[in-house]
């Protein structure tokens, strides 16, 4: 099995904010593969289904960003998933808008969800996709700036980069994560 998780904040306030585009990855493909979240355990929200010959899980941790270890790890012991079968889609303040970058470990870089995750899971070696937020401009605080909604003119870049990491995990059902990379991190 694999398992597909977005990170983002449960709540109608928070759905449109930058810290939620995990979230949005997480719907895209909910609706491309009709993977349907119905399920909950270890407060986190789930679906599960076969696309081919591969089991997969689409999971979004509803504890809140910064706890989504506590979720994440209990669901991988659950179902006997190991690290290098789950990859991680979350916003990121050191990329331009829009941009993405695969990576196969590596450290938090001050996100608070993935420090969780190294935490709980005890590695940095686990599969993630960053999505670039950018940071803020104009002296606004990071944790103001993520929680904010996205700009007309950023939305457009936002909705591709969406559709794009969308792509990347439905190639990863059926290659490697090193050539999803590859193909990924040049365009």
């Amino acid at each position: 099995m694999k398992i597909i998780v977005g990170l983002g904040n449960p709540g109608k306030q928070f759905e449109s904010t930058r810290h939620n585009i995990g979230f949005h990855v997480i719907d895209e493909l909910s609706s491309r593969l009709n993977i349907p979240l119905t399920q909950s355990k270890f407060n986190g929200m789930y679906g599960i289904s076969h696309v081919g010959t591969e089991k997969v899980m689409l999971l979004k941790p509803l504890t809140y960003m910064n706890l989504s270890g506590e979720c994440i790890v209990p669901m991988m012991d659950y179902f006997e998933v190991e690290d290098d079968q789950i990859v991680v889609i979350y916003d990121d303040l050191d990329l331009q808008v829009g941009k993405l970058r695969l990576r196969q470990k590596g450290s938090a870089g001050g996100h608070n969800g993935i420090k969780s995750i190294i935490q709980h899971l005890g590695t940095q070696e686990f599969n993630r996709i960053r999505i670039g937020v950018d940071r803020p401009k104009n002296g606004m605080k990071v944790p103001d700036y993520v929680l904010s909604r996205f700009s007309d003119d950023e939305k457009t870049e936002m909705e591709q980069a969406v559709k794009k990491s969308a792509d990347a995990c439905e190639d990863w059902l059926l290659k490697s994560f090193l050539e999803v990379m590859n193909t990924y991190n040049g365009a």
